[in-house]
């Protein structure tokens, strides 16, 4: 948010102030008051001109200046009404040396998640993409997709989802017996870096969050569905809290992690391009590989998987 709107928002935030005295606090003319206070009007802030003068009466718009106004969290929000994928644009502006930057959408017409699937990203919903440069080498850049699903699933909880992760960057809420679930969530990592050093990373979380889940492939579910809708612009603002207290403490990330775990316990199969891995998934390691132990032969073996596509199954 442009700095002399940020002050004026703080400035209104404890009660009406007149024109005069903002122009005066801010060493601005009073036109540029006025055109500060139309461009908030139009990011969504609802502003009233009074006898007193200005006067803050909410701010629960769904726009950039609005999540980042009471935002705990060193962030500046970029939002679009439409994109194809907030990846995408992360990744552009990295090109441009930008960094803690979110790129929020209200839709996206070419949402991707892992292995290229398609993701049905329809207005209401929650998608954003968070670009950080931080100073890890690229072997700890899981820990950022285990973070982002901590923080979502925390954040879902809080909206009253019974919210649990699936391995390695699903949230999902359980459903019948032996480990079934319907997806909430979903969290797509991209980084660019040297053997030595992450350059930057994209964190793409979406969230079917205010849609009804019979307008989504099946198998999924929302929180409209599972709890009801949420004020969009708090949603946010408290995953991107979570998840930069979560990247600030990255040793918490994976304890954190097996608290919420739907996965652990569960007998899955992991597809990779070594082979499928059958067996009972026991724990992750602090990288987040999944730990497998294997039923094949007479004796079972522990194998470690660092990355493929996990599916419950049935217990045997």
């Amino acid at each position: 948010m442009n700095e002399t709107r940020r002050a004026i928002v703080d400035a209104l935030a404890d009660g009406p102030v007149s024109g005069p005295e903002l122009a005066d606090s801010l060493a601005v003319s009073r036109a540029a008051v006025w055109k500060h206070v139309d461009a908030l009007r139009e990011a969504g802030f609802d502003i009233e001109s009074g006898p007193s003068g200005y006067e803050l009466v909410d701010a629960d718009a769904y726009s950039g200046p609005a999540v980042e106004f009471g935002l705990d969290a060193p962030f500046t929000v970029e939002f679009h009404d439409a994109v194809e994928s907030t990846n995408a644009v992360a990744r552009e502006r990295a090109t441009d040396g930008a960094s803690d930057l979110v790129v929020l959408a209200d839709e996206q017409t070419g949402g991707r998640g892992r292995l290229d699937r398609e993701w049905s990203s329809p207005p209401g919903g929650i998608w954003l993409s968070v670009l950080t440069r931080p100073a890890i080498t690229p072997a700890r850049a899981p820990l950022y997709t285990l973070a982002a699903s901590v923080a979502t699933a925390r954040t879902a909880r809080e909206a009253g989802v019974d919210a649990r992760i699936k391995w390695p960057n699903d949230v999902v809420v359980p459903a019948g017996e032996n480990g079934g679930y319907r997806k909430l969530a979903g969290v797509l990592t991209e980084m660019e870096g040297e053997t030595d050093r992450v350059a930057w990373l994209a964190v793409g979380i979406g969230v079917n969050a205010n849609i009804d889940a019979n307008a989504l492939p099946e198998g999924a579910t929302t929180v409209r569905d599972e709890a009801a809708d949420v004020d969009r612009r708090r949603f946010v603002q408290r995953l991107l809290e979570a998840f930069d207290d979560a990247r600030t403490d990255l040793e918490a990330v994976v304890p954190a992690w097996r608290e919420l775990a739907l996965t652990l316990g569960q007998r899955v199969r992991v597809d990779r391009p070594a082979g499928a891995v059958v067996g009972e998934a026991v724990d992750i390691t602090a990288a987040g590989a999944l730990v497998i132990e294997t039923d094949a032969g007479e004796e079972r073996t522990t194998v470690t998987v660092s990355a493929g596509d996990c599916e419950h199954l049935r217990p045997v």
